[in-house]
């Protein structure tokens, strides 16, 4: 008995050290102390030291950069059955594609859209159940909303619309102006981040008016949604961004129809190889990944470490030959515009532009244009360790086009995006021209890490803040209040559950 006593005494100590270690970690690294699943912030110091190599705007203090926006009030419990389902889904990289995934689980999707789950590419993956809204007009696009009011396990916190961030007032109020962000995953951004960059943006936004005694206040409004493309958010701007009367719409997307097989004369026969790789990653490691999401000792541990699979080397990995084939008679320092044929589905996003900005006419709201940022630069060399994720997105789904053409076809993008806010006289933010070339800003090629984030909102607020300037010394803004109305059928929705069941295989 005196034996029994012992151990139990021993086991509740080590208990309880753990658990003092455990919320002492959380402390230091800025994570919440009583949640189940971890938001990820590791490398949300990585940007500092960047910001100042970004130009201010005159008025912006350094300072600001450091300070976070206030708490969400609209942060509740999680739903028990909510958190058993995302452990049970599992999580898949951002770049491999038709994996359903916890995110998908709690998104209201389109009811035309999901209408047969089972024919479904990324749906009949569902573990048999889905939300879904109703599509008012018989459109699938947007092909999914988030979840109204809701808190997931992955952290996203939605208001009453389904877009990330605090409750809205629909009636927009006076001495307010309204910037509303469109895009898609670089946009909402990680779920389990605790701010998305355009919340970091309209904090410092009110403090940059705060400090000039500017008698308004900005709403920053995330309408962003991950695997979004430009049809999706033409839908999105018009069915439920409009309504909220904003004064800016501020466009960056640039990964989701960034597809370059089409320009291949022939399909290589051939698959990616890892540089250097000579075993998988170990059971332990695979364990400890899996264990940082809800640790914050984990998290450490593997850092300490370096358990993150056998990584490899860290240059470019071999490809195939291939014949990469250009428009004939291209220019791409000056491109033409009206071109069907330009490369990477530009002809359908420059297209979906034009009928936002069609949406926008007989509006007051003002179409703001992004140049897009792809971390990947002709003969980089990274560490195989901590940006194992960038290497395998560069070299796996982005198989078999070769760093300097990925670099190409990113720089010809741009180029688009930038000539098209310049011959319809829209505002044009670089952050691809702006962002620092420091491979810890990204998780992936397009994905920020939560200090990249952050300065990814630091260069946007530059480029609004000079607009900011010229638009309330003309008087523009703030606009007066327009008379209230009802909104438009489906802007406010209630979602309803399906259950299916598709046969195996």
């Amino acid at each position: 008995m005196k034996h029994l006593a012992n151990g139990l005494l021993i086991a509740a100590s080590i208990l309880v050290a753990g658990l003092v270690a455990e919320g002492t970690t959380r402390l230091i690294d800025g994570l919440p102390l009583f949640t189940d699943w971890l938001p990820n912030t590791v490398d949300r110091d990585v940007s500092t030291g960047h910001h100042d190599e970004i130009p201010r705007a005159a008025g912006v203090s350094r300072n600001w950069y450091f300070d976070d926006p206030p708490p969400l009030p609209n942060r509740h419990e999680i739903p028990e059955d909510w958190v058993r389902l995302a452990r049970e889904i599992g999580e898949a990289p951002n770049w491999i594609g038709s994996s359903f995934r916890p995110a998908d689980a709690f998104k209201a999707w389109n009811s035309v859209a999901a209408a047969t789950p089972c024919q479904h590419p990324l749906l009949r993956q569902a573990p048999g159940r889905l939300y879904v809204y109703q599509s008012t007009d018989g459109s699938e696009w947007p092909r999914f909303r988030f979840m109204p009011n809701a808190t997931t396990p992955l952290n996203l916190v939605t208001n009453q619309l389904g877009w990330r961030g605090p409750p809205i007032e629909i009636q927009k109020a006076a001495k307010v102006i309204r910037i509303a962000f469109v895009g898609a995953s670089t946009t909402v951004n990680s779920h389990y981040y605790p701010y998305s960059y355009p919340e970091f943006l309209g904090h410092w936004l009110n403090l940059w008016a705060a400090s000039r005694k500017l008698d308004v206040r900005f709403e920053a409004m995330n309408a962003g949604r991950e695997s979004a493309i430009s049809t999706d958010i033409e839908a999105i701007v018009r069915k439920e961004v409009l309504p909220l009367r904003p004064d800016l719409i501020v466009y960056y997307e640039g990964a989701n129809q960034f597809v370059m097989n089409p320009m291949l004369k022939r399909q290589p026969d051939a698959t990616p190889e890892r540089r250097g790789q000579v075993a998988p990653e170990s059971g332990f490691a695979r364990l400890l990944r899996d264990l940082s999401n809800r640790s914050a000792l984990a998290r450490r541990l593997q850092a300490a470490l370096g358990l993150v699979g056998n990584p490899g080397r860290g240059d470019e990995w071999s490809k195939p030959e291939y014949d990469l084939q250009w428009p004939a008679g291209l220019d791409e320092k000056d491109p033409d515009l009206s071109r069907r044929d330009l490369p990477v589905n530009l002809p359908v996003i420059l297209g979906d532009l034009d009928r936002i900005r069609a949406d926008l006419a007989g509006s007051q709201a003002e179409l703001v244009v992004s140049s897009y940022a792809r971390f990947v630069q002709d003969g980089m060399v990274l560490d195989p360790i901590r940006n194992r994720a960038l290497i395998d997105h560069l070299n796996i789904a982005h198989f078999p086009f070769r760093y300097r053409d990925i670099e190409r076809l990113t720089v010809f993008q741009n180029r688009v995006f930038a000539k098209y806010a310049a011959a319809h006289g829209l505002p044009f933010l670089d952050i691809a021209g702006q962002i620092p070339k420091a491979a810890d800003l990204f998780t992936d090629a397009v994905h920020l890490s939560y200090g990249g984030v952050r300065l990814h909102g630091w260069i946007a607020l530059q480029g609004i803040v000079q607009l900011a300037e010229k638009r309330l010394a003309s008087g523009v803004w703030p606009r007066p209040v327009a008379p209230a109305s009802e909104p438009p059928p489906g802007l406010l929705f209630t979602p309803r559950e399906v259950t299916f069941s598709c046969p195996a295989g």
